[in-house]
């Protein structure tokens, strides 16, 4: 049997928890399986089974380039989840299209390059650019912060960014977020993700904030919730749905994670073997 390639980051390859694992659960139903960085050219796709994508989480910079990366390994071998899945999944304004199909999604105010900046929301609003990962580029200010808020908008900008501006839930702070995990469309598990958006807010290894991270039973809403997104994509080898509750405590769609999302195996007991099992059946 070929070997099954798990896609990371050369800067993430030892920051991943959910690897080894995951490497370890493969072994157990009799596939090899090995870390393998996404941008090094040394790598012969076509010698493996299957590509399954888990921790490119340095691409963000480069969307472009690591798009026409999953183009061309799928040419090679199959890969998971898919080209066409990362290419819409890597720019947020795949949320926009969720809206039109009847999503709950948090209101999002879309600043294109050449646009004014705007900050149409009463209260507390965040900052973050449509491609980005792991909190970056993203900052909260309160209506005060006008100036720093724009400043923000103009640096992202200058780069050819489109900008999205979201008012701040204030439930975060003390319920948090909480994401639930789908592995191969089924439901697996789900975690709870406490607020990130401090002013204390440090990075790892310059690739995400640090997260205060728990398990979570979801409630009945959040589960209504998560089964209406997927049903709205096409069924995936993995996925997280990331929800938070609005300011009338139903539950909105803060991001569905399609590309790179971890999938905190340590907070549920045998979740490595549900996708280890699932990255069986795509091979068979």
């Amino acid at each position: 049997m070929k070997k099954v390639a798990l896609v990371t980051a050369a800067s993430a390859r030892t920051l991943d928890e959910d690897l080894p694992p995951l490497v370890q659960a493969l072994a157990a139903v009799g596939i090899p399986a090995e870390p393998v960085v996404w941008d090094d050219a040394a790598v012969d796709w076509a010698a493996y089974g299957l590509a399954v994508v888990r921790s490119t989480w340095d691409y963000t910079p480069r969307r472009d380039e690591f798009v026409a990366w999953a183009e061309r390994v799928e040419s090679l071998t199959r890969l998971e989840n898919s080209a066409a899945t990362l290419r819409w999944n890597t720019d947020k304004r795949y949320l926009r299209e969720l809206v039109g199909r009847g999503i709950p999604v948090v209101p999002t105010h879309w600043i294109e390059p050449g646009d004014a900046a705007r900050f149409p929301f009463d209260g507390p609003f965040v900052v973050k650019p449509a491609v980005s990962a792991g909190a970056k580029d993203t900052a909260r200010y309160s209506p005060a912060d006008e100036k720093p808020a724009t400043d923000h908008v103009r640096r992202l900008q200058a780069t050819g960014r489109v900008v999205m501006v979201q008012p701040y839930l204030a439930q975060l702070d003390e319920a948090g977020e909480t994401g639930m995990i789908y592995l191969d469309g089924v439901y697996s598990h789900a975690i709870r993700k406490g607020a990130i958006l401090r002013s204390d807010l440090k990075y790892v290894g310059g690739l995400y904030a640090t997260e205060d991270i728990g398990r979570r039973d979801p409630t009945e809403p959040e589960r209504r919730l998560a089964e209406q997104v997927l049903a709205a994509v096409p069924r995936t080898l993995y996925a997280r749905v990331d929800v938070a509750p609005g300011p009338e405590g139903d539950p909105l769609l803060l991001e569905l994670e399609l590309t790179e999302p971890s999938l905190f195996f340590a907070c549920s007991d045998g979740a490595e073997h549900r996708l280890a099992r699932a990255i069986a059946r795509r091979l068979e």
